[in-house]
Formats: C-alpha cells, structure tokens, sequence
C-alpha cells in the first residue's frame, strides 16, 4: 500500500468513512479536518497487507495543534477510494512514541 494514495483520495474527496470511526472520531473530539490534516502530514506505522476486503494501514499523524491521532485506513485500488476504518487518540500509556505498543 502506498499512503500517496491514501493522499490522493482524500485531496479528491473520494473517502468512505465506516460508522465505527465516526463514533470514534466523535469520541475523541476529532473533527473530519483534523484527521485528515494528521493522515497529510503522518506516517505509516503499521500495514495490514492481508486485510479484506482491501488492504489497510494504521497512520500517525499529528495536528495542527500537535497532537497525536491514530488512523487506520484501507485502500479500494479498483476505484480509488480510501476507506477510514477507525481512528482515535493514542494513549501514551500504551504507545511509545505514538509508534509501537509498550510490551
């Protein structure tokens, strides 16, 4: 999976986003702007190649305000779209450095 295509379709208004992340969004206070604003400017930390019916990703990125959002989104390569799967805020607690889980 390649985030520039991730890119490409939010920039293109060609987004799915599930239920399940709407109500976490809404949750974590985390406006549409916002997550899309960490996905531009975040990296991927984890791929879920095996994951259907597409492929999909876990993506940290960092607000306007720098704070850290956890994104997890698949990738539809037949027609473009990008799919938000989930999204919520990182517990420090349980991330080190937003990236790995703490063991």
């Amino acid at each position: 999976m390649d985030l520039s295509d991730i890119f490409h379709a939010i920039r293109a208004n060609r987004i799915r986003i599930t239920s399940h992340a709407q109500k976490e969004a809404q949750a974590d206070g985390l406006t549409l702007e916002q997550i899309y604003t960490s996905v531009i400017r975040g990296e991927m930390i984890k791929e879920y190649p095996d994951d259907r019916p597409y492929p999909s990703c876990l993506i940290l990125g960092f607000t306007v305000a720098g704070q850290a959002v956890h994104s997890v989104w698949a990738y539809n390569s037949e027609n473009r779209f990008a799919v938000l799967i989930t999204v919520y805020r990182p517990d420090p607690n349980l991330w080190e450095n937003f990236r790995e889980r703490k063991k």
